[in-house]
């Protein structure tokens, strides 16, 4: 200590008041001699200590932060409450090198309350999973909550000592951005909140994501003061950049497959469907969000295939199904009827479905479900029907083995083969036999009802399941087909005469699976063929020839 003080300094002696000076990392470089009648610690053995060597193990961290009331600990081994708001002296580069305060007890009860709020309070940060800032122009953060260290790896030190620490760290493709709302934070003319989410470079170089969730308070008197919060969103970033990403290579196959997208919550019936969606069912103008998903979806599926598609789904619901596929008759928005595929697959939380999603498609744009020639379901739809049908009609045979079979959950399969269409065609060319493919097709569709289903399975052979009927209602649209069918055909110049074999096989004869049946009326037509029988019924003793039509 010089032999001479200076006035000021020996004003400080003078002071009763407890004066403390610490440089940036708070190593104590002076104390006034009140500090030993405050403290019961002397000068000497002050001085190049820290100060937060006297401080309550649970205070550092506070203090560190910038909250100045914290226990401190006097010579006897006790602690007592002091408050002691440093003023940090900085360099050129505004950068902190010092801090000097005046350390008091506090004895005042009123205090005393408010310490017990500040200490709460600061328990209480000490549960949030972020960091708790205050900020003053040209002061920088006047307080920071100590766990910026374990989130950015920084100390309080290092952050507080610099007022533009905060910008020098802030992502330079984010800098420019987060700046215009900084300043605009601090000179603005009102209080308001605002929030900003920015890169922030951590001391070890990685780079987190940070959502900054700031209050600006203005107070005419006095600098705007920030107070806010910064939480560590990285996790969340990178999965909504990975669903972007995913959105996008899912949106690329989708529209390279041509298919319509959906997905649908079950909870709020609130269906969000793609832009294609609308095209296929011809509402291309309307948009993609549907409060009403089940009422919308009623509206698109033709009524008698309402019962159809739903028991497709409640299959897959009941857990009967991994996955469901449906086709049905749609009303297109220019008022034709499409057939449509409908598939997709639930999500399930505690065994109840929540969601679901999945695509829909248009059959004709699908050859091997349509077949374009004759304007008819093809094969797999036939297919997905007809197994549909055998299913809806073993569950009632499992539920009521005694009870008779139900007419809603009966059917029947026939098989078509035309009898001259290989010499039609051959004679007269394949422009002529398309022709007769065509009108067969609409004599067989003027033949069934509504609910009922006519395919093309391959060259002149068709297939029609007739579902709610019983075993000689089928027979009967049977042979009203075959003389339906026998009748002369005008195809442009020619007129001619094709008439077909039909095979029929009822659910009455319980088969398991839709190969069964397929088999078993491939027979029955094989036979009416080779007999020359028109119509001929499958039977477990062997198919029966009902007689020539």
């Amino acid at each position: 200590m010089p032999d001479r003080l200076t006035p000021p300094l020996e004003l400080l002696q003078l002071l009763p008041e407890a004066v403390v000076q610490t440089d940036a990392l708070w190593t104590i470089t002076y104390v006034n001699p009140a500090w030993h009648k405050l403290t019961g610690h002397s000068v000497e053995e002050a001085l190049g200590r820290s100060l937060l060597d006297f401080v309550h193990p649970d205070d550092t961290g506070t203090l560190r932060s910038g909250m100045p009331v914290f226990r401190l600990r006097v010579a006897n081994a006790g602690y007592r409450w002091m408050r002691l708001k440093l003023q940090p002296k900085t360099d050129d580069a505004e950068r902190v090198i010092s801090r000097q305060g005046v350390l008091i007890e506090i004895v005042e009860i009123t205090e005393q309350v408010l310490v017990e709020v500040r200490q709460r309070f600061l328990r209480l940060l000490e549960t949030i999973d972020g960091v708790v800032w205050e900020a003053e122009r040209g002061v920088g953060n006047t307080f920071l909550s100590p766990q910026v260290e374990r989130l950015f790896g920084f100390t309080v030190e290092e952050w507080r000592a610099d007022p533009g620490f905060w910008r020098s760290r802030v992502h330079p493709d984010d800098l420019e951005e987060a700046l215009v709302i900084d300043n605009a934070a601090y000179n603005a003319t009102h209080s308001y909140a605002y929030e900003m989410s920015y890169r922030l470079i951590t001391k070890s170089g990685k780079v987190v994501w940070v959502r900054d969730l700031c209050r600006v308070d203005v107070d005419k008197d006095r600098p705007n003061r920030m107070i806010g919060l910064m939480i560590d969103v990285t996790r969340q970033k990178h999965t909504e950049l990975e669903l972007v990403q995913s959105d996008n290579r899912y949106a690329l196959a989708t529209r390279g497959s041509n298919d319509g997208i959906w997905d649908w919550d079950l909870h709020t019936d609130v269906l969000h469907v793609s832009q294609r969606f609308h095209e296929i069912v011809g509402l291309s103008g309307a948009g993609g969000l549907h409060d009403d998903g089940w009422h919308f979806l009623q509206q698109l599926i033709d009524p008698d295939d309402h019962e159809r598609v739903q028991a497709a789904y409640r299959r897959h619901l009941s857990g009967d199904r991994p996955n469901f596929s449906v086709d049905f008759r749609a009303r297109h928005g220019s008022g034709r009827l499409v057939w449509l595929n409908w598939r997709g697959v639930a999500h399930f939380e505690a065994g109840v479905a929540v969601r679901m999603a999945g695509s829909l498609s248009d059959l004709a744009e699908r050859g091997s479900s349509y077949d374009a020639l004759t304007n008819l379901p093809g094969r797999p739809l036939f297919r997905d029907r007809l197994e549909h049908a055998v299913a809806l009609h073993r569950d009632h045979a499992s539920q009521a083995a005694d009870a008779p079979a139900r007419a809603d959950n009966t059917f029947a399969v026939l098989l078509l083969d035309l009898n001259q269409f290989k010499t039609i065609n051959d004679t007269l060319g394949h422009h002529v036999g398309d022709q007769l493919l065509q009108q067969v097709a609409r004599r067989l569709e003027s033949c069934v009802r509504a609910v009922d289903l006519v395919a093309r399975m391959s060259g002149d052979e068709f297939n029609v399941l007739l579902e709610s009927v019983d075993h000689a209602g089928a027979i009967e649209r049977a042979r009203q087909m075959a003389i339906a069918l026998a009748a002369p055909y005008q195809l442009g110049a020619h007129s001619v005469t094709c008439g077909a074999s039909i095979g029929v096989v009822s659910s009455q004869a319980g088969f398991a699976t839709t190969d069964d049946y397929l088999r078993a009326a491939d027979a029955a037509m094989y036979r009416a063929k080779s007999h020359s029988l028109g119509v001929c019924v499958f039977s477990e003793e062997g198919a029966r020839g009902k007689g020539a039509l």
